[in-house]
């Protein structure tokens, strides 16, 4: 391999990412600097020697036309949780942050560093009979889980309790790298392996607080240390999205029952002669299943955990009606938005020359139309709102897996339009990856927020620079970054340009609705930069990366 490959682009810019974050690190968490360096060092390695063999290309179909992202794809949430480490560290002595707070977030950070970590070593053991078998070594191994016991001892003076969470992270490990093979086997050609990493380590840590959550109501002594602070709307968003991952597989459950049930009292029908019912009758399942699961089950779950005062369904709706004014006319809002969108760009789709790239460039418009007042004014209520879109987005992307009447067909053909080349007949992630990339960076803020443009990352870097980068790349660009890519200087540049005079026109906003303004220019300057640069250079999914990347650099 040439060196001109080694030191790509992405490479490059994920570089600079690591060194502005490294650079931030405090004396109290260098320990955390060291594992991510390590981590860094490890899947830099790895990466080199995943693309230079040919095994891994044959056993796991990677989605055509990208990398193997493992470098990025590794560092992407251990470096938000640093950098969120970073800025509750800083918050300490000024806004009287809670210790627990920080000894919780710092778990976090090593569930998310070893559960990449151990996806690193998965790929090491797969291609040890390699003749590009990495020179990982046991050497990287030690010196990374030495670091990992200093920092959770020396923060700790009890061996037994540093004992359990030693035991939780490597049941991290073994998960995230359980998943990120199911996934790439089971959605094949929809992801590279960089982005089933972030995929399966962000679910890993996610429903892992999750069940420290629940662990902690039977066993407080061990796991009330685990998770972080759960508000109700949280805990709401994770009962629903629990129950919707588990409901392909009750249904398929269900279906294997019912066909064994039918196969033992109907006669074999003659061929071409199934009956028409049938589809009805798969149909009428999978809702009387999703019913008992969303609003059965889901609901126990979240009453046994959090102290609801009423049924949790019904809390939601008190939440909503606690200030009708603002937020029924802001859901009026959206509704008014999301049907003239859909109406409109459908049939631009159908009967219009203009190109998907651009057409598709309309709904991260849509996302800042939207997204952009309920942030500014009624931020907790958005929680609950990209809560309950993402719900939306997993019911209809399982109606259309499924071919379940009598959506299926129709969701099939209305996603079909906006396509592109990063989606499949299996999976279609594109909407799923602009929601979460806007939704992310709001939910990962911290209550005491000193930099106020952070739970904005998604909406600027993907509602306004992305957007601008690729319309003007597309219509004006001249200047290529590379040969082979289509990412142009120009748009780069309007990209980068179009978020700071947008971010300059927000920090006023901001100040009017109480936010305390202490973000540097010079910060907001390189964060931008970085990421526009990110964006030029990756073949990964831009909106799943990009968001984290600048969240995590506005931290700083």
């Amino acid at each position: 391999m040439a060196a001109a490959d080694l030191c790509n682009g992405e490479r490059f810019v994920v570089l600079m990412f690591l060194s502005r974050v490294l650079f931030s690190v405090p004396m109290s968490l260098s320990y955390e600097a060291i594992g991510l360096g390590v981590l860094a060092v490890a899947g830099l390695i790895v990466e080199i020697s995943v693309e230079r063999s040919g095994d891994a290309a044959r056993r796991f179909r990677t989605r055509r036309g990208a990398s193997s992202g493992i470098l990025l794809g590794a560092i992407t949430l251990p470096a938000v949780m640093l950098s969120r480490l970073i800025q509750l560290s800083r918050s300490l002595g000024i806004h009287n942050a809670r210790v627990d707070e920080i000894e919780c977030m710092l778990l976090q950070y090593w569930a998310a560093s070893v559960s990449c970590f151990g996806v690193l070593i998965f790929f090491f053991l797969f291609l040890r009979h390699s003749s590009s078998s990495p020179k990982l070594g046991i050497w990287f191994v030690v010196a990374y889980v030495i670091t990992c016991c200093l920092s959770l001892g020396v923060k700790s003076n009890d061996g037994l309790l540093v004992a359990v969470k030693m035991l939780w992270l490597l049941c991290h490990g073994l998960a995230c790298s359980t998943l990120v093979q199911h996934i790439l086997h089971a959605f094949p050609s929809c992801a590279s392996i960089g982005e089933a990493l972030l995929v399966s380590s962000g679910l890993v840590i996610y429903f892992g607080d999750m069940l420290a959550y629940t662990l902690s109501k039977i066993f407080s002594q061990f796991f009330n240390f685990i998770h972080g602070k759960q508000t109700r709307i949280s805990t709401f968003i994770q009962g629903i999205l629990l129950g919707l991952l588990l409901l392909p597989l009750l249904y398929k459950c269900l279906l294997h029952i019912c066909d064994q049930l039918s196969a033992l009292s109907e006669p074999k029908p003659p061929v071409g002669g199934g009956s028409p019912c049938r589809g009805v009758g798969r149909s009428i399942l999978f809702y009387a299943s999703s019913a008992v699961l969303l609003a059965v089950v889901a609901p126990l779950w979240m009453e046994y955990v959090h102290d609801f005062p009423l049924h949790p369904v019904l809390w939601i709706f008190d939440f909503v009606i606690a200030e009708p004014l603002e937020r029924l006319l802001l859901c009026s809002y959206w509704i008014a938005i999301i049907c003239a969108s859909v109406v409109r760009f459908y049939n631009i789709s159908k009967h219009s020359k203009i190109e998907r790239i651009l057409l598709r460039k309309y709904y991260h418009l849509v996302a800042v139309l939207m997204f952009l007042p309920a942030l500014l004014f009624q931020p907790k209520f958005l929680d609950l709102a990209f809560g309950a879109a993402l719900a939306v987005f997993l019911t209809l992307e399982i109606i259309r897996v499924w071919g379940i009447w009598p959506l299926g067909q129709f969701v099939h053909e209305f996603m079909n339009a906006f396509t592109d080349h990063r989606d499949s007949d299996l999976l279609v992630v594109s909407h799923f990856s602009l929601l979460l990339g806007c939704a992310l960076p709001k939910w990962l803020s911290l209550e005491v927020n000193d930099r106020p443009l952070a739970p904005f990352a998604g909406i600027l870097s993907l509602g306004i620079g992305d957007t601008m980068a690729s319309v003007v790349g597309h219509k004006y660009g001249v200047l290529r970054w590379s040969k082979t890519g289509k990412k142009t200087v120009e748009g780069t540049a309007a990209g980068i340009t179009s978020v700071l005079l947008t971010s300059s026109a927000l920090l006023p906003l901001l100040a009017s609705t109480g936010y305390m303004l202490s973000q540097h220019w010079w910060s907001l300057l390189s964060a931008v930069t970085v990421s526009g640069l990110l964006e030029a250079y990756t073949t990964q999914l831009d909106n799943a990366f990009i968001p984290l990347i600048f969240y995590s650099l506005l931290c700083l």
